[in-house]
């Protein structure tokens, strides 16, 4: 609700409304805004009220880069471990998907969650393929925060040909990746990997501050 906009910066949550809202139990909610609350999506005032935080540009793009050295390394122990064939053929999968989807004029609104969830897949086999529980616990605290996740994919208010050309640059980055980690060229699937986070770099582009809702009318994966 906060990251989808339903729930606006500096917006006051009351716990009853929200269980009342939710039509579930005080106690569950009582446990996700605390969790909320050291994720960083909320704050809470002297009197105790729970508020939605704003979100700086520059919190973006550190989660967005620390994403991109943690996946890095993904891709770096998958291609020296060795990738399956079985692997590899979900990421081509995956690619396939995202050509079909960026071979039009723009991508339509019903597209958006298709490509979200291609993208997120392509990632997750990668991380998987690591085989590391640090490394995957660590990008689930990142991506805690709903921008340093590679589902949550973000667009820029431009005209769609400009999208278009960014969601490109990205399938070929995706292409790029896979050929390495298939190859068994780690450093070279790190350094693609890290590149690829910061496709969304939004610091320079977009106004300073703003709230959730706002963030995600933002960048691009």
């Amino acid at each position: 609700m906060i990251i989808g906009g339903e729930l606006s910066a500096g917006q006051k949550l009351v716990e009853l409304s929200l269980a009342e809202r939710l039509e579930m139990s005080r106690t569950p909610v009582r446990y996700a805004l605390g969790i909320l609350e050291r994720e960083g999506l909320l704050s809470r005032s002297p009197t105790g009220t729970f508020v939605v935080n704003s979100f700086s540009l520059k919190q973006i793009d550190d989660a967005m880069e620390v994403r991109g050295a943690l996946e890095g390394l993904a891709a770096r122990l998958a291609a020296e471990r060795g990738a399956s064939r079985a692997l590899i053929a979900r990421l081509r999968e995956c690619l396939a998907i995202s050509e079909r989807l960026t071979s039009g004029a723009d991508l339509q609104t019903a597209d958006l969650a298709d490509y979200g969830d291609m993208n997120a897949r392509f990632h997750r086999l990668i991380v998987e393929a690591a085989d590391n529980e640090a490394l995957s616990r660590m990008l689930e605290i990142n991506a805690s925060s709903g921008f340093g996740a590679a589902d949550a994919i973000f667009f820029e208010p431009v005209p769609a040909p400009r999208r278009l050309r960014r969601l490109h640059y990205a399938h070929f980055q995706h292409e790029a990746i896979v050929e390495a980690i298939e190859a068994g060229e780690g450093a070279r699937a790190e350094a693609l990997m890290r590149e690829h986070a910061m496709v969304g770099a939004v610091s320079r582009r977009l106004p300073r501050r703003m709230g959730a809702a706002e963030a995600v009318s933002g960048a691009i994966d």
